[in-house]
């Protein structure tokens, strides 16, 4: 590596020195103290990596003189220290990482080059579904249910991790990625022997996820990628990246009693959404710091995606070494972490100044009240005394008239549940769920759950019976202290029992309803609920016979199981009634703020995080049985969820240039803010969907399907489920929703899949035209990959998400941006119409695009090439990242460039 800026120093910390690279060497020249916080971190990665290649001194300096002011040109190679994966996205990252060891036989190399170079965790969290609920066995059941649903799966995974080195799995039953990574995997500051030296540097990291930015909370520097990108990192290429504008949010006063985390993180979302912020960095500072635990932090750090932020982070400071001290850190850590911050110009007190920001936006905390976020969309923030009169105003406008063509008694739909007789309505919450990293990683809004369920239970209140109700916490420290401060026993008393230590119904694994009560849904055509602490409510992904959704604390989803409805008026309304018949209010069992401080000080300890981690990558008896595949490439077995992938089939030692997109005809064609929950797969398999009948006549039965997630290992799978979501309107077919789409120029209506294999039948490319903000929500590979595997050359849209645009021309399609004011509807572009998109062969910044009507009108129309980065040029020439990682590896077709 080189010097060339002279940084290279020691650091003494105890009886312990340490190789640094100390950025206070460019103060002099740059008055690198002015630079943000995130910016420090990335200088010293550039400093450290300095090798003439991926990292001159030109890049350094470019980033030295980052202008806050202005949109900057200048790209960097940011090489994260690790790389978490969560199992529906790291499954298809080992599937691939095991196709390309065999590629790379076939191309006469060692297999053994393809291994994980930087470290890698990924933590299995995301396959537990809500099958069994409301009962002490429910968590027992559902384990069972899990290991025999996943077995082919988890058996891979266990190959994965004795066939890798840099490679470890966390087992089942032990927590959701983010929060076992705040509260474990993370070190702030990470320390490797380098040179035959001790090396101290950040703690920085790229995750499968795009909630990995809960991390940010801690002062770790992460954000979520696509697994394309998650696997090149692991191959040791750098994530390519412009210099971002740097967004800061100062925080002053404190939240106002009765105002929780999660209120806070809705608040911050409607903000940061409203002002604009996608592609940005977001740094929190000022006197409000203090007020914010360090679970309070990782809660608004979680929530990046949703306001649209690359990463959203604290600085670090007092709050991070009394967290790393709570959760069982060593004191040589800490003492590490402080020590290294104070050194490099990275600890926040009382007494920093403040960075330079692009733009600075000013968050009281007193004025954050109690709400909710929906019925769609989690930058929909409402003030809970709206909430009533909010969900009516939504019902209607998104729904119309909801009457429905079937007699109903008393405003409702009768159905009979374990002997008794109810009437389900409009607004019922038919699903209240205490899930997902979010929440469950903050314990003061766990402990108010668990007190908001005490106080229930003391008045006598009990849990509506169309409710299915679920307790998922992210780690088994959860359980720990809500049974050390006697809170579980009155969650299980109104059906928040323990289902799994897991991501749930955030993710759509709520699992079936009663039987009854779908019946009861689909008789009246009612627009039912779910309330969840998640930090997901797009449509379609809780559950596909739930219109609308609501994201609330963890207080907020007990009270409303409690309601039973979001036509009740939380603050006017009575919950129900106490055993005398007196009418009980949610303010009667709202806890104190001090109550919960006393909770948090008295039940929660360090012992807590050190035992329940301490064999952390052992797992329970059932992983430990399974069968452990044995060799270096993998014999891959007839299975239905995994299956080599075709990505490499047919390639050769040298990239021939993507062909031209001519002819091509629109597959789909949708409006703005269509996200990878409508583009990639997810949630439930319906029988009589592609993906259904697929595994039909591979012999699987409905009951066994198991979740999109779950079978992300299988492309056949995959792909047959890519743009299937059953809110996608596409425009291509109108009168319909989910995956449909009209077949030109047969003008017969098939499944987007059928269309897509009979174009390919007939060598005709196709293309996607979108609105804006094509692609947010979760860094899903598959919505790229499944778009690739369709045959969609071109994807053209009016803005899009950066995650899935990147991830888009890491699978070789080439993406596209309509000119400011210019869509497929002002420039008419006909349904049926034929594209030529002009060849970017020499690296356009724009090209033309020709379409042609029937009747053989043409309608040219030029468009941005959003291919950014020269490296990203590289994988689009190569066909795909994969491709070119593979080419380098191999020695062999590769231009040099990085």
């Amino acid at each position: 590596m080189s010097n060339s800026f002279g940084a290279q120093g020691k650091l003494d910390v105890g009886d312990k020195s340490y190789e640094i690279y100390r950025l206070d060497a460019l103060q002099a020249q740059y008055g690198i103290s002015r630079l943000p916080y995130s910016l420090k971190i990335l200088l010293e990665n550039l400093l450290r990596l300095e090798d003439d290649l991926n990292v001159r001194p030109s890049d350094i300096e470019a980033l030295c003189r980052w202008n806050p002011a202005a949109d900057s040109s200048d790209q960097i190679a940011f090489t994260p220290a690790r790389v978490v994966l969560q199992d529906f996205t790291g499954v298809p990252v080992v599937v691939d990482l095991a196709a390309m060891r065999d590629a790379m036989v076939r191309l006469g190399g060692d297999p053994e080059l393809i291994n994980p170079l930087q470290p890698v965790d990924l933590v299995i969290d995301h396959s537990v579904m809500v099958d069994h609920y409301g009962s002490t066995q429910a968590l027992d059941l559902n384990t069972r249910i899990e290991f025999e649903r996943n077995a082919e799966r988890y058996q891979f995974l266990r190959w994965g991790q004795k066939a890798f080195a840099n490679f470890r799995v966390v087992p089942p039953g032990t927590g959701i990625v983010h929060q076992v990574n705040l509260e474990y995997l993370a070190q702030v500051v990470m320390t490797k022997e380098c040179g035959g030296v001790q090396q101290a540097y950040p703690d920085t990291l790229v995750g499968t996820d795009s909630h990995t930015t809960m991390i940010n909370g801690l002062g770790v520097l992460g954000w979520g990628v696509g697994g394309i990108e998650a696997e090149a990192a692991m191959l040791g290429q750098p994530v390519t990246m412009l210099l971002p504008r740097v967004l800061g949010v100062r925080l002053n006063g404190r939240l106002s009693a009765g105002a929780t985390a999660t209120d806070l993180v809705l608040r911050v979302t409607e903000i940061l959404r409203s002002h604009g912020v996608v592609g940005q960095f977001v740094e929190f500072f000022g006197a409000g710091l203090n007020e914010l635990p360090l679970a309070d932090r990782a809660t608004i750090a979680n929530m990046a995606p949703e306001y649209g932020a690359t990463c959203s982070i604290f600085p670090i400071d007092s709050e991070t070494l009394r967290y790393l001290e709570l959760t069982g850190r060593s004191a040589e850590q800490r003492a590490l972490v402080e020590a290294y911050a104070r050194e490099q110009g990275l600890w926040h007190d009382s007494t920093s100044a403040q960075p330079d920001y692009s733009e600075v936006l000013e968050l009281d905390l007193a004025s954050v009240v109690p709400s909710i976020a929906g019925p769609k969309r989690p930058q929909d923030r409402v003030d809970l005394t709206d909430a009533k009169r909010a969900f009516m105003s939504a019902m209607r406008q998104e729904h119309g008239t909801v009457d429905p063509q079937v007699p109903m008694q008393d405003g409702g739909v009768a159905f009979e549940l374990d002997a008794e007789q109810h009437l389900l309505r409009h607004g019922d919450v038919v699903i209240a769920a205490i899930t997902s990293c979010t929440n469950t990683s903050n314990p003061a809004v766990m402990l108010a759950a668990g007190l908001v369920a005490k106080k229930a239970r003391e008045r006598g209140l009990k849990t509506k019976p169309w409710v299915k109700t679920s307790l998922a916490p992210g780690s088994q420290v959860v359980s720990a202290y809500l049974q050390a401060a006697g809170l579980m026993a009155p969650l299980e008393e109104l059906g928040f029992n323990l289902v799994g230590f897991g991501c749930t119904t955030c993710i759509g694994n709520s699992g079936p309803l009663r039987p009854q009560i779908s019946q009861a849904i689909a008789d009246g055509n009612l627009i039912v609920s779910s309330v969840l602490s998640g930090n997901r409510n797009f449509e379609g992904r809780i559950h596909p016979e739930i219109k609308t959704n609501y994201l609330a604390s963890p207080p907020l989803v007990v009270a409303y199981a409690l309601a039973g409805s979001l036509t009740v008026d939380l603050y006017q309304d009575p919950l129900g009634q106490d055993r005398k018949g007196n009418s009980v209010y949610l303010k009667d069992i709202w806890p104190e703020q001090q109550e919960i401080q006393a909770l948090l000080r008295n039940c929660i300890s360090a012992d807590m995080f050190t035992s329940r981690y301490a064999d952390v990558f052992e797992g329970p008896d059932s992983w430990r049985a399974l069968p452990l595949p044995q060799g270096t490439t993998y014999q891959w077995p007839d299975s239905s969820y995994i299956r080599h992938p075709p990505y490499f089939d047919g390639m050769s030692a040298q990239p021939v240039a993507p062909p031209a997109v001519k002819g091509a005809r629109c597959l789909v064609r949708v409006g703005d803010s269509i996200t990878t929950d409508h583009i990639s797969p997810a949630g439930a398999i319906k029988a009589d969907s592609p993906a259904g009948l697929y595994l039909q006549a591979l012999g699987v039965q409905p009951v066994d399907f198991n979740s999109y997630g779950s079978r992300r290992g299988n492309h056949e799978v995959m792909m047959r489920g890519t743009f299937a979501n059953i809110r996608l309107r596409n425009q291509l077919a109108p009168g319909t929703e989910g995956g449909w789409t009209t077949h030109f120029p047969s003008g017969e209506q098939l499944s987007i899949f059928d269309a897509a294999m009979r174009y390919q039948q007939e060598a005709v490319p196709l293309v996607v035209l979108a609105g804006k903000e094509y692609g947010t929500g979760s860094s899903r590979d598959w919505a790229a990959k499944g778009t690739r595997l369709l045959g969609i050359a071109a994807v053209i849209a009016e803005s899009f998400e950066r995650i899935h645009r990147s991830n888009l021309v890491g699978f070789g399609i080439l993406a596209l941006q309509f000119r400011d004011g210019e869509s497929a509807q002002s420039l008419g572009l006909h349904p049926e119409a034929l594209f030529d998109i002009e060849t970017v062969d020499d690296q356009p910044t724009d090209v033309e695009v020709r379409a042609t009507a029937p009747d053989g009108s043409q309608s040219c129309f030029r468009v941005r090439v959003r291919i950014d980065t020269p490296v990203e040029w590289e994988y689009y020439r190569h066909g795909g990242i994969l491709q070119y990682v593979l080419r380098n590896l191999a020695g062999v077709g590769a231009s040099g460039a990085s």
